[in-house]
């Protein structure tokens, strides 16, 4: 039946999407007749846990979710969470005449559509509806012209899930055992960490070299105007015809690496510079090229995340959060996309407002088009774009805050995209001049003029290194001919010094993902998310830095699973996943191979062959295995957990990572040379050195004993505690710890002003003597001074009244304790604190960023939108940049869900005739259930996700 004939004249259609607000926007496009309502994302999945599995299934089965030994054949399981979604979906199936599944046009869009087919098991005809923005144009064409499911997509998505899976669950618990509890790794995600540990690896390997040079400011000796500046800034290029060393000429070890090149130090450069006071100098060439700079092609998913980083501050997550708000709400394109195509709709509209905004000099004849640099570009998306046949502008939308800028940035590119060329001219002036001592020294200056802006008036790209010359800026130099003479204003000696490879950004992070064809760029945002939160990675600004963790973690998949963590191998499964959704490959025998390591004849033939060479070497970098990869979780007698955790730092010192965190040693433990110490949490791994090593080690550690406790002759020692450092007195042994008679040591948390290395007993028994009765009030109820979790207060009944200072708790008299309690409590929150640090104004609220401490730690705020600093940010190293980019990742989550607890208390109510009839019989079900949900708990834990 077509999906405009019967139906259309009262017929029903179910409109089934991913997410509420897509289906609100598309439910305005349809009208009567139509009921949209959303999936809520996947309503079906692999099991995150044993009790998630039927009973039906046992042993590996049930471990992993799939059924490795019957042709990989996946457990699905309805989420918990959307049980009551499916129900709904069911009934309103039953009062449907027609079904359209229109999920994303995606491979995870079309696995949604595919589950959404299998459970709600529909009797009427169904149609797949697909649509790349929500216009109302484009949902009424898609309802017009749908089309079949693609199993081929359906069956790549699979297989992906189904790999991810066995990686993830196979792999992670072998971190378990030999690095740290509740680990995990994923196929992506440890190339992505491995990444940016060898990084890091650079940078600890870096040696620094200094390298001097001259800089020459030369006069023309006339008046000068914009168009002809009077003077120009030269570099020493060459001295007797050796060029003059910069940095690019250093190895990573400080060395240089030609001897064709003249390494100059202070000395000579300082020696060179006096030579050439009095020097005459002349243009030696004036070299003019042509200058052109063609438009950027418009966005898609990575440059979308790179730029949006760049210029806004997003993170790739935060980025991807806003641009889905857009599209679901019908402002651009599908923002998941490899494309940068633009179709003749998209192209009319941005030519249609070149002609608008910038005249017609700025259109070009034809329409741009731009080639797909991305290998197997996923689906037949366009790049992302605004929506519709006529876009509209930032200022026409109505959008405000993040969503305005992001729209603004994708419309942008999006113009200029189709418009003409840059063009000017890049001019290089030679000057040379011979020094008192004999020596000729070249001086170069470069120029470049833009004699027609072009796309360069609607958008210029960002720049990933914060001292790159962005597109738009000329250089103007004075118009000199050869042979004219120039004099030598100044010549100033200047000191640079090599610095090591700058760490990924999320945005050069996710470049170099995409240059490495690692994974799908649709995901890039979560794994960058997820190895965030693992804690596999901290940010130090926007600079992504690994953890020590990360080290030992990529330390163990290097050395014993060197295949799952090779940056080609991976990009070759990419390879293979991609040939099985173009149906050039078979999945199961993929599996089979990547698995178990077997390679079939016969059937598979071609196939069989192709894919061997990827997928049945996952093993070892060494090569000893060529096997599956349950062959190389089945053995791992050879992994050496201590071994893969340590890492020498010099001196006898070596870095562990134990169970519990980082922590540096050296000696034999029990030993009296043994030492110990931890490492603070935020330290990047190339700043331990030995020589802070050595500082860490000559700090106090461990329980000083500081004297015996007059009054119960117990010790009394000072700690350094997870918490803090504390004082604490040590129990005679055999004193009870557990039971009804146990009994606690004295503790107290030293005051801020106090140290491990200067508290006393005196200091110790006066904390240990807290809380302090100051005295009773005029009824004789007692006033206390106590330190508590947010400060020393004083306490009276059940009223208490903060302190200002730690010290009060010892000094406040009766009369001041009464004082204070004479005056009105204070309600709602305490006086302001004042900022511990500015930021400058947000690009987005215009407001002033600061710093502020609060009841859980500093925090970002600009008086709307309040941010806690991550665990690797600190508020003495945190730059603006990387406080606008905390409230960006806070605004795009939204206002936190409230949660349902009404609904919970009124459903009930509804059945309360119904309980009190089976009382008796749901007694048993519940004790059931209870039982059931604790050992889904237990066992979600021990379970490892993959990506």
């Amino acid at each position: 039946m077509s999906p405009t004939s019967e139906t259309a004249q009262g017929g029903r259609r179910l409109v089934i999407v991913e997410s509420p607000a897509k289906a609100k926007t598309i439910k305005g496009y349809l009208g009567p007749g139509y009921t949209v309502e959303a999936s809520v994302g996947h309503i079906r999945d692999l099991p995150n846990g044993a009790a998630e599995v039927p009973e039906k299934y046992t042993g590996e089965v049930r471990r992993l979710g799939v059924d490795v030994e019957h042709d990989f054949q996946p457990v699905y399981v309805v989420n918990a969470d959307k049980k009551q979604q499916v129900k709904k979906l069911k009934e309103l199936l039953r009062e449907s005449d027609e079904l359209f599944l229109a999920t994303d046009e995606d491979r995870e869009g079309e696995a949604i559509a595919w589950h959404l087919q299998e459970v709600l098991k529909p009797k009427i005809p169904v149609h797949r509806m697909v649509f790349h923005e929500i216009t109302k144009d484009a949902i009424q064409q898609a309802v017009r012209t749908p089309r079949e499911l693609n199993q081929k997509l359906v069956d790549a998505q699979e297989t992906r899930r189904i790999l991810d899976r066995l990686y993830g669950y196979e792999v992670s618990p072998v971190l378990w055992k030999k690095v740290m509890p509740r680990l995990s790794a994923g196929r992506v995600q440890s190339v992505a960490t491995r990444l940016v540990v060898e990084r890091e690896r650079e940078r600890i390997a870096f040696r620094s070299a200094e390298y001097w040079d001259l800089t020459g400011t030369f006069s023309t000796g006339r008046a000068g105007d914009p168009s002809d500046p009077s003077s120009l800034v030269a570099r020493l290029a060459s001295v007797d015809g050796r060029r003059v060393a910069q940095g690019r000429d250093f190895d990573s070890l400080g060395q240089v690496k030609s001897g064709q090149v003249l390494h100059l130090d202070e000395a000579n450069a300082r020696a060179l510079a006096a030579a050439l006071e009095n020097t005459r100098f002349a243009v030696r060439s004036v070299e003019s090229k042509p200058y052109r700079r063609s438009p950027y092609a418009p966005f898609r998913t990575t440059t979308l995340q790179q730029e949006a980083s760049r210029k806004l501050g997003f993170g790739a997550k935060a980025t991807m959060q806003v641009a889905q708000k857009l599209y679901e709400n019908g402002y651009i394109t599908y923002m998941r996309t490899d494309s940068t195509t633009l179709s003749d709709t998209a192209v009319a509209a941005a030519r249609a407002q070149v002609t608008q905004l910038y005249g017609a000099d700025y259109l070009p004849e034809r329409p741009r088009t731009y080639a797909g640099k991305v290998k197997n570009a996923q689906e037949a998306h366009e790049a992302i774009r605004p929506s519709g046949d006529r876009f509209r502008t930032p200022a026409e939308t109505g959008l405000s805050g993040d969503q305005f800028r992001l729209y603004e940035l994708i419309w942008k590119r999006t113009v200029a995209s189709q418009m003409k060329d840059a063009t000017g001219n890049s001019v290089t002036v030679r000057i040379g001049g011979t020094a008192a001592d004999g020596r000729d020294a070249e001086f170069t200056a470069s120029g470049k003029t833009i004699t027609f802006h072009g796309f360069l008036k609607a958008y210029v790209e960002g720049a990933d290194d914060p001292n790159a010359e962005l597109d738009d800026r000329e250089r103007r130099l004075p118009q000199v001919a050869e042979g004219d003479a120039l004099g030598a204003e100044e010549i100033t000696v200047d000191g640079h010094a090599t610095k090591p490879p700058a760490r990924y950004t999320e945005a050069s992070l996710v470049k170099e993902l995409e240059e490495r064809e690692i994974g799908r760029p649709s995901t890039y945002a979560s794994i960058i998310g997820t190895i965030l939160d693992r804690g596999y990675v901290f940010k130090k600004g926007t600079a992504l830095v690994p953890s020590f963790l990360s080290f030992a973690v990529v330390n163990l998949l290097e050395k014993h699973f060197g295949r799952l963590v090779d940056y080609d191998f991976t990009a070759r499964m990419e390879d293979d996943l991609d040939r099985i959704a173009r149906g050039e490959a078979r999945a199961v025998p993929w599996l089979r191979r990547f698995y178990f390591g077997e390679v079939e004849d016969g059937a598979e033939g071609a196939d069989s062959a192709a894919g061997a060479a990827s997928a049945a070497a996952a093993g070892n970098g060494d090569g000893d295995h060529l096997g599956g990869l349950k062959e190389l979780v089945t053995d791992l007698g050879a992994i050496d957990a201590r071994e893969v955790s340590s890492f020498p730092i010099g001196n006898g010192i070596v870095l562990r990572v134990g169970r519990y965190g980082p922590y540096i040693e050296r000696g034999e433990k029990d030993s009296e040379q043994y030492q110990h110490a931890d490492i603070p949490d935020d330290l990047a791994p190339d700043e331990l050195d030995v020589e802070y090593a050595e500082e860490l080690l000559a700090k106090p550690s461990g329980d000083f004993e500081l004297g015996t406790d007059p009054s119960t002759g117990r010790p009394i020692v000072a700690k350094a505690g997870r918490y803090g450092p504390y004082v604490t007195e040590v129990l005679p042994e055999g004193t009870p710890k557990t039971g009804k008679n146990a009994v606690k040591p004295r503790t107290a948390s030293l005051f801020k002003s106090m140290s491990l290395d200067t508290v006393t007993l005196d200091d110790a028994l006066k904390l240990m003597s807290l809380p302090r009765v100051v005295g009773t009030d005029a009824e004789g109820q007692e006033i206390t001074a106590q330190n508590g979790r947010y400060g020393p207060y004083l306490k009276k009944g059940t009223d208490s009244r903060s302190l200002q200072a730690e010290e009060q708790l010892f000094t406040i008299t009766l009369e001041e304790a009464l004082a204070i309690y004479a005056q009105p409590k204070q309600r709602g929150r305490a006086a302001a604190k004042p900022p511990l640090k500015e930021l400058g104004e947000d690009p987005v609220s215009g407001k002033p960023v600061v710093v502020k401490d609060g009841r859980f730690g500093p925090y970002v705020t600009d008086g709307e939108t309040n941010a806690t600093l991550r665990s690797g940010d600190s508020v003495e190293e945190i730059t603006p940049e990387r406080g606008y980019e905390l409230l960006a990742e806070k605004r795009a989550k939204g206002p936190a869900k409230k949660t349902a607890k009404k609904a919970a208390k009124k459903a009930p109510a509804k059945k309360a005739t119904a309980k009190k009839t089976a009382a008796k019989t749901t007694t048993a079900k519940k004790t059931a259930a209870k039982k059931t949900t604790t050992a889904k708990k237990t066992t979600a834990k021990k379970t490892a996700p993959a990506e």
